[in-house]
């Protein structure tokens, strides 16, 4: 049987109102989905762990996240919304109870997330992509050769789940000018080494 962690209590008190039935009820679907798994905190937000980490919620200043670590081997095409890729979770912002889907599916999605940390099931197929497949990111030279020199930071980015490593590639890729990009890496080496995401500023401590 898993544990309740009290450290996710005191995180979902301190969330804003909106936030606080949203994390009460995905605490609560997890544990009934999966009443093996364990809490922990993961990068400040509340995870839920069995052979690793199964799944995480996170409440920001106007929305939840939640996400499946296998999310892509996990959450139906027609389940996943707009912000996946940007590190919030396969439904996207979740703002009420209405944006999540049925107590039914994430029931589902939870008892198959369980089977495939603990070996039980046969990886299914991942969930054929809506569009053609764009052309993987490069991590730019610069981060590479940041991240060489600093084995905290790099233990932390190979880390990271893809959308949260593709939020710091992204972000220092955009930059126009050379120093503009200098200095995103020197911040984002910092920040890993700290075991800090992309946007850690906006989630709740």
């Amino acid at each position: 049987m898993g544990k309740k962690d009290p450290r996710v209590d005191a995180y979902i008190a301190k969330s804003a109102d909106f936030a606080k039935p949203i994390l009460t009820y995905l605490r609560s679907v997890v544990h009934e989905g999966c009443p093996e798994a364990a809490e922990d905190l993961k990068w400040g937000m509340p995870a839920f762990m069995l052979d690793g980490i199964l799944c995480q919620m996170a409440a920001f200043t106007a929305h939840c996240g939640f996400m499946f670590w296998k999310g892509g081997l996990i959450v139906r095409a027609k389940d996943r919304k707009v912000g996946d890729e940007k590190g919030m979770g396969q439904f996207g912002r979740i703002a009420k109870l209405s944006d999540l889907p049925s107590k039914k599916t994430l029931l589902g999605y939870v008892k198959t997330a369980a089977r495939l940390n603990d070996g039980t099931a046969a990886r299914p197929k991942a969930a054929k992509p809506r569009a053609k497949k764009s052309a993987p990111l490069r991590t730019p030279v610069a981060l590479l050769e940041a991240l060489g020199r600093n084995r905290k930071a790099k233990a932390a980015f190979d880390e990271f789940p893809a959308s949260h490593r593709k939020e710091y590639i992204e972000w220092i890729a955009d930059a126009k000018a050379d120093a503009t990009r200098d200095r995103r890496v020197a911040l984002a080496v910092l920040w890993m080494a700290e075991g800090k995401q992309r946007n850690w500023k906006y989630m709740k401590k």
